[in-house]
């Protein structure tokens, strides 16, 4: 059976500090890439594979889009986006789907509750119920709907790996990282995911924040286009207070966070990072990302300092602060 990296390829990267006491350790792997793509650092094992999760989703984004799906400004940002259900995200994905002429009945993710508390509990004052367009995933869904209905692709079905689009994003993927896929799951959403190396997804995302809207390549075209997008309306990518939101906003980066502990984040002048959490825990990925780009000089320290006072790091005791969680010392 195929698998992850294991305990032993894996290096300290976050602690948890409670009192004075390390209470609990972070170990996983990461890689950081220059400006111009080389390889700055390797922690752990980068070459081991592993299933990206939604930190795959720029790579499906451009895919949908070169496949024909129209998509501009904050509905391009909503293709690549894990968004926590605000009503804002919920309408803005019902015109995405209303100009394919589709609706949520047209989505095959599966129905889901807000994250934002806020909007869950106003759904439940008013007897409501689970959703399909409340689902982190439905703006990457919606698009991947567009896409099929720009290119004539039936829309049943969208989700089977031996689908046409699919098929395409398949080959957009190893066309991006430079990887054969190794593996294909089922992500919780129900898309495929792809297991690749952490060095593979490094590289990808990699190329598609670096790339040009002038480019005489339109992937490379749709990928400038999608960066500008997410750093214009970062409220799309997660929502106010959460981590990608906060760094994207604060930093200038390119942040797309996943699930089980996965990080990427692409510097302002092209230094990108990929951080893969072992034990899938993802609270300290977004600081431990930030401060391997300062550490490569592509952040300014007093900038990520400023992050980790945004992000909810503080260790609470008896409602206090007691401590914080934070990078490693091999950080």
């Amino acid at each position: 059976m195929l698998e992850t990296l294991t305990v032993a390829d894996a290096v300290e990267l976050a602690v948890v500090e409670r009192s004075g006491f390390v209470e609990s350790r972070h170990a996983g792997a990461a890689i950081v890439l220059s400006p111009d793509g080389e390889v700055l650092r390797r922690i752990g094992n980068p070459d081991a594979l592993f299933l990206p999760r939604s930190s795959l989703k720029p790579m499906q984004a451009v895919a949908c889009v070169t496949a024909g799906a129209e998509l501009e400004g904050e509905q391009l940002a909503l293709a690549t986006a894990s968004h926590n259900g605000t009503d804002r995200h919920a309408d803005a994905i019902r015109e995405i789907l209303a100009a394919g002429g589709l609706t949520e009945d047209d989505l095959a993710c599966p129905p889901s509750w807000p994250g934002d508390t806020a909007t869950r509990d106003e759904i439940v004052r008013e007897h409501g119920a689970p959703s399909r367009i409340r689902m982190n995933c439905s703006g990457k869904h919606a698009a991947m709907l567009r896409a099929c209905v720009a290119t004539g692709w039936p829309t049943d079905g969208y989700l089977d790996p031996a689908h046409p689009l699919q098929g395409h994003i398949r080959e957009v993927v190893e066309r991006l990282t430079g990887e054969r896929i190794a593996h294909t799951a089922i992500d919780g959403c129900g898309a495929p995911v792809h297991a690749i190396t952490l060095t593979g997804l490094a590289r990808g995302i990699h190329r598609i924040g670096t790339a040009s809207e002038r480019s005489p390549f339109a992937l490379h075209r749709v990928a400038g286009s999608l960066v500008r997008a997410v750093k214009e309306h970062p409220w799309t990518i997660e929502g106010p207070g959460r981590p990608d939101t906060i760094a994207i906003e604060r930093l200038g980066v390119f942040a797309k966070g996943g699930a089980e502990g996965v990080m990427v984040m692409v510097a302002p002048g092209g230094a990108t990072v990929a951080v893969k959490m072992l034990d899938g825990a993802a609270r300290a990925s977004t600081v431990v990302a930030a401060t391997l780009l300062v550490r490569a000089g592509a952040l300014e320290p007093a900038d990520v300092a400023g992050l980790v006072h945004a992000l909810p790091l503080a260790v609470l005791g008896g409602g206090s602060d007691v401590g914080m969680i934070r990078p490693g010392a091999e950080i």
